[in-house]
């Protein structure tokens, strides 16, 4: 098995980063290697899960607490100078080269013999288990092999762009996007339709293989029975074996009016479905609201630039500005208006939980970058009947 990745590194972050910033990098990443922006190149689809994988541990502080105190005692680094992952192909190298020990011992038995270390048997400091801690930030590769029974299916939090105007008035925006679930053809047994089955030759049924580099060993699931301790006569020709299926699901998500950027939603048993019963996963939408041309926002506030020539801010006009519901409001300017004042239009800004914001107008004087030879004559007059002279 290769080495552990630097989550750090996938995401291009220091250590010492703020979540903030681990968030911020993320969107990034994610947005630019999302498949459905990048359709005729596979790797960056690779790429899009390694990111996903790492802000699943680095953005949870929790997780990311347990993972730096793994990354501090040497976990992804190796103990004692070697690693404790095996190169090559998982349960190939280390399996072979005789590192693979019986069942581990039950509760209160002695430490391990032979000088093999196993995740399982290290506690963090009061974090617990570093096998537990394998389990819930890498998934199964930590578990003795696969549990038996209903397993949930994949959750899946992604980042959807929603336009300013449907996140302030609310609307609805739809989204594709990829889940794993339960191979719809084996139920999930990797099996080929009327195949028979038998005790896995890696594993011997235990659904768990050890690796072991330099006295060290780790328990991890099977890649040949992929921890479920038996193969089939023939795979499904489905899922190749695997018992999951990538499939595409395109849903309608309601914005709620007042979203802004980090905002989210839950879709429960939206998600991938579950195993031998289980329960579906979950979706989870995050928020990423996209500028608009005219309007910006201040909390409930809507922010709009309106502009004004030198006759309408010199001698007062009367202008009509459109709201971000669509309808238009009259406002009147007072003669000697300066460049960036200020007009507010109460109850016209963005509603959310039984509060109402104000539409804010902000006026710009534009400033003519050529004159007719008669304009530029009526302004001199004007300039020199105000005591200036040109």
């Amino acid at each position: 098995m290769a080495q552990t990745k630097d989550f750090y590194a996938v995401l291009g972050v220091s250590a010492t980063a703020a979540q903030d910033e681990i968030k911020k990098q993320y969107r990034k990443l994610a947005k630019r290697y999302h498949p459905d922006a990048n359709a005729s190149d596979p790797k960056a689809a690779e790429r899009f899960k390694e990111v996903s994988e790492a802000y699943t541990v680095l953005g949870d502080p929790e997780k990311r607490k347990q993972y730096d105190e793994m990354r501090r005692l040497g976990a992804f680094s190796g103990f004692g100078g070697g690693s404790p992952f095996a190169a090559g192909r998982p349960g190939a190298a280390g399996a072979r080269r005789g590192a693979r020990p019986g069942p581990s011992p039950g509760p209160g038995a002695g430490g391990q013999t032979g000088g093999n270390f196993r995740f399982e048997d290290f506690d963090v400091g009061g974090l617990g288990g570093l096998g537990d801690l394998f389990s819930s930030m890498f998934g199964n590769g930590a578990q003795a092999g696969r549990a038996a029974g209903p397993e949930r299916g994949q959750s899946v939090e992604t980042t959807l762009d929603v336009p300013f105007r449907t996140a302030a008035l609310g609307g609805k925006v739809p989204i594709e996007l990829e889940v794993t679930e339960q191979c719809p053809t084996c139920h999930g047994n990797g099996g080929a339709p009327g195949a028979t089955f038998k005790t896995c030759p890696e594993c011997n049924g235990r659904g768990v293989v050890s690796l072991g580099q330099g006295g060290f060993a780790v328990t991890r699931t099977c890649p040949v029975c992929l921890g479920r301790g038996r193969v089939p006569s023939q795979r499904c020709p489905t899922c190749n074996g695997v018992g999951e299926v990538r499939s595409r699901k395109k849903l309608l998500i309601t914005v709620p009016a007042g979203a802004d950027t980090g905002s989210k939603v839950r879709l429960r048993g939206q998600g991938g479905k579950g195993a031998d019963g289980g329960a579906a996963g979950d979706i989870v939408i995050d928020f990423q609201v996209q500028p608009d041309r005219f309007f910006r926002r201040d909390g409930l506030d809507v922010l709009a630039t309106v502009p004004l020539n030198i006759a309408q801010a010199t001698l007062g006009s009367r202008i009509s500005v459109r709201t971000i519901a669509g309808k238009k409001v009259a406002i009147r300017i007072p003669p000697g208006t300066a460049s960036g004042k200020r007009f507010r239009v109460p109850g016209q800004g963005i509603e959310k939980e039984g509060r109402r914001g104000d539409m804010i107008v902000e006026v710009s004087i534009n400033v003519p970058s050529a004159l007719t030879e008669e304009q530029e004559k009526m302004m001199r007059e004007f300039a020199n009947a105000g005591g200036m002279k040109y």
